[in-house]
């Protein structure tokens, strides 16, 4: 007999027929799967050759280690947007802040800290356009150090402003304040890990809690691949899930979307947004006295607002123009200097040329920078600092 016709009905009948539809939706998955990893893998390659953003990557922040920092000496790449439109390369420095310059603890030059968010931080501007960096290079026996990351609100400040103080000695400290650093300054408005935010106690006063912070595997895994990190820092692709979710109701949203925004902030003041920013904006007074060991008058304040003139009004009628006065006036109720930007960028836009900010980046880019230098190295703490010797 045939040996085909003796094997036949027992293959049809286990269904192993080399030709059966198992094989074949087996091999249409090897097939798919095989051209999506090697897709993939194309994009890791040719993404490699490109400016994709390296990150800053934050180190873990618990009890042991409580400042919010960046991975220390290391080189980075800053790039956003999907084309790559604003590029610039920089350095963490010893002690894990973006500063060209190390710091040292026992240098015995009078030292002026600068505190702040992502506008302190400058991930976009070359580190020796940076306003902090202009005065430094202009001192031939002091110390300009900066402290700041991203997203960091007023309740941060206080840490770094301490931090500074009680390691290198700081004879002065200047703080930017921005548009988002009030309500951010409280849990319910804030949850970043690693960060220090107000949360209200059991006598119903607020008090400072760290959140701590540990790089998940997929954080990992993102920092060391370039399409994990083209798709997180370019196109945004976990904000844009978490807002997929949440139109579909899977999760809450963190706060209510605004059809406006002001000072890289919702412009609109509802009563219980501004209540809890006054409370934020006293405790964050009464604990600056209590946490650094400096007076009023070694302590200012770089007020940012309204770049340009048409924007004034705007500015003014937003939560950010409304906290950002109820602020000045109670810094300087207090003694505080409080340098206000806003007159000093429309002053010098006037010309209708000057722009402080890069086209596709809020932040102020080195024409920005240099206002604020002038400022900063016209005020009185600059002077007491480093003139007086």
């Amino acid at each position: 007999m045939d040996q085909r016709s003796e094997t036949a009905p027992g293959s049809a009948r286990s269904g192993a027929h080399p030709d059966g539809p198992g094989r074949h939706l087996l091999f249409a998955c090897l097939g798919i799967g095989l051209s999506i990893f090697l897709c993939l893998l194309s994009a890791e390659i040719v993404l490699r050759f490109l400016p994709v953003a390296t990150g800053l990557w934050a180190v873990p922040v618990n009890a042991a280690q409580p400042i919010f920092r960046f991975s220390p000496n290391r080189e980075f790449l800053f790039s956003r947007d999907w084309n790559f439109s604003l590029v610039n390369r920089g350095r963490i420095n010893n002690d894990g802040f973006i500063n060209d310059e190390d710091y040292v603890e026992n240098d015995p030059r009078p030292l002026l800290a600068v505190v702040g968010d992502s506008y302190v931080e400058a991930a976009m501007v070359p580190n020796r356009q940076t306003f902090y960096r202009r005065l430094a290079d202009q001192l031939k026996n002091g110390r300009v150090y900066s402290f700041g990351a991203s997203g960091a609100p007023l309740s941060q400040y206080l840490v770094w402003a301490q931090y500074a103080a009680q390691k290198y000695r700081a004879a002065g400290i200047a703080i930017v304040v921005v548009g988002n650093d009030f309500d951010e300054s409280l849990w319910a408005y804030n949850r970043r890990p690693g960060l220090h935010v107000y949360v209200q106690g059991a006598d119903r006063r607020l008090q400072l809690r760290r959140t701590d912070y540990a790089p998940s595997p997929f954080r990992y895994l993102v920092r060391h691949s370039a399409l994990g990190r083209y798709l997180v820092l370019h196109l945004h692709a976990l904000d844009l899930a978490r807002e997929a979710a949440a139109r579909w109701g899977l999760v809450s949203p963190a706060r209510a979307e605004m059809p406006q925004y002001v000072g890289n902030t919702a412009a609109a003041a509802s009563p219980e947004r501004v209540r809890a920013s006054d409370a934020a904006i006293a405790a964050f007074f009464d604990d600056l006295g209590k946490m650094v060991a400096l007076p009023p008058d070694r302590i200012a304040f770089l007020m940012d607002g309204a770049r340009y003139e048409h924007d004034v009004a705007i500015t003014e009628r937003s939560y950010f123009g409304l906290m950002r006065a109820r602020f000045m006036a109670e810094a300087s109720r207090r003694g505080y200097e409080v340098l206000d930007l806003q007159p000093r960028f429309i002053e010098r836009s006037r010309d209708g040329k000057t722009s402080f900010e890069y086209p596709t980046d809020g932040h102020w880019n080195p024409a920005g920078h240099a206002v604020v230098a002038e400022a900063l190295g016209g005020s009185r703490v600059y002077k007491q600092i480093f003139e007086a010797r």
